[in-house]
């Protein structure tokens, strides 16, 4: 490395930006392209930092494979910040290669950025493996700071409260020893999200009440069967009944759920589920079945019994039925919860972290932009979606993850 590029590279680690992008701005050699992709992320020009990112990328020889790889990671990194989730197995290759070729500090960076992304898209145990390649190793603060955020946010996915709130202020010790004001300022909102109301209990004939993590947590581990309208399932006693993929099925659970210990009348389950206000015999032979496979579903936790008028749920002798929803209903809530956390996404990155097509994305987007709860910049394949966070709410029940036991 020559002396402008030392020069840079020192200035980019102080945190002097400008005077790194001094000395490389006239250069286009693949070392220099690199440092000005770094520099301009850091100034927050993303878009432009990735397409240097990926001149040096191409620049550097096939033989340099320690420059390429630190490129990839650099870009990975940009890409996290732009919602791009796309394009994990480079990544995975560029860790590998960092670690086979002593560069601990990069391959940690990698490891982490990999976390971070599985966290977006729900995938619990590529997260969890990730963060164990970091566990145990000697890290910077900011690393060690990155790493208590993604522990944490782990940690709340599955409910663990006390382990989210041990890994944040480990994480908030690791910001201020870093001096970075941007990190510090993650963990500071990282601690406010873990504090809010997540989930609202359903109440049948009172305003509901609202739940933060550590009352969710407290009702899954008490005696009571939680019909979760947030994950869209049962759970007792460490039994958990998936109906996400029978939404039908949940629709009918719920309903009956919120009425218990009473029952719901026939005509309302038709109207409410089946939409429809002029139920016949054909839907009244529809409810059958589908109750009928309701009953198969939860069976072990949950009865479902006919009335007179309807059909209710029964519960074993002292165990009551809870019911719990999202702060907000509907096929945008869970577009919401991604949007919250106030980064620009694309339509496509956002139907890949729900899974969900890219309709149904673009179709509660539009919903969520009709009601200024969200709004676009740019057009076509640059078009990206932004939302202010969810006042008062944490949406980390709304996001793609696995109860605990699951």
């Amino acid at each position: 490395m020559d002396s402008l590029l030392a020069a840079a590279a020192r200035a980019l680690a102080a945190g002097d930006v400008l005077t790194a992008l001094g000395h490389v701005a006239l250069r286009s050699d693949p070392p220099a392209l690199a440092l000005r992709g770094v520099a301009m992320a850091q100034l927050g020009e993303l878009q432009r930092a990735r397409e240097l990112l990926r001149l040096a990328h191409r620049g550097f020889g096939a033989d340099e494979v320690l420059a390429r790889a630190r490129c990839v990671v650099a870009e990975a990194e940009v890409g996290l910040a732009l919602r791009d989730l796309a394009g994990t197995a480079p990544l995975l290759a560029a860790a590998h290669a960092l670690e086979e070729r002593a560069d601990p500090h990069n391959a940690l960076q990698a490891w982490l950025i990999l976390a971070r992304r599985w966290l977006l898209l729900g995938r619990r145990q590529e997260a969890e493996s990730a963060l164990a390649q970091v566990q145990g190793r000697a890290l910077t603060p900011a690393l060690a700071a990155m790493a208590g955020l993604a522990e944490a946010a782990l940690a709340a996915r599955a409910l663990r409260v006390s382990q989210a709130t041990a890994a944040l202020d480990a994480a908030a010790a690791a910001a201020q020893a870093s001096g970075i004001a941007a990190l510090h300022a993650e963990v500071v909102q990282a601690r406010s999200h873990l504090a809010q109301p997540a989930a609202r209990q359903v109440a049948r004939e009172a305003a509901d009440r609202l739940l933060d993590l550590q009352a969710v947590q407290d009702l899954l581990a008490s005696p009571a069967c939680v019909v979760d309208g947030c994950r869209r399932g049962v759970w007792m006693g460490g039994r958990w009944r998936s109906l996400a993929r029978r939404p039908l099925l949940f629709a009918l659970l719920r309903a009956v759920g919120q009425a218990w210990p009473g029952d719901v009348d026939r005509d309302v389950l038709i109207a409410e589920v089946f939409r429809t206000r002029d139920g016949d015999d054909s839907h009244r032979a529809r409810l059958r079945v589908e109750m009928g496979r309701v009953r198969a579903a939860v069976k072990g936790l949950l009865s479902v019994e006919a009335t007179a008028n309807g059909y209710r749920l029964v519960a074993a002798p002292g165990i009551a039925v809870v019911v719990l929803a999202p702060p907000i209903e509907g096929e945008q809530g869970a577009v919401a919860a991604l949007l919250a956390d106030g980064a620009a996404w694309s339509s496509s990155a956002l139907a890949l972290a729900l899974g969900a097509s890219q309709r149904t994305v673009q179709r509660a987007l539009a919903a969520l932009e009709s009601t200024g709860q969200a709004r676009a910049t740019g057009r076509g394949r640059t078009q990206r979606w932004w939302a202010m966070p969810l006042s008062g709410f944490t949406t980390i029940l709304l996001l793609p993850a696995a109860l605990p036991g699951d």
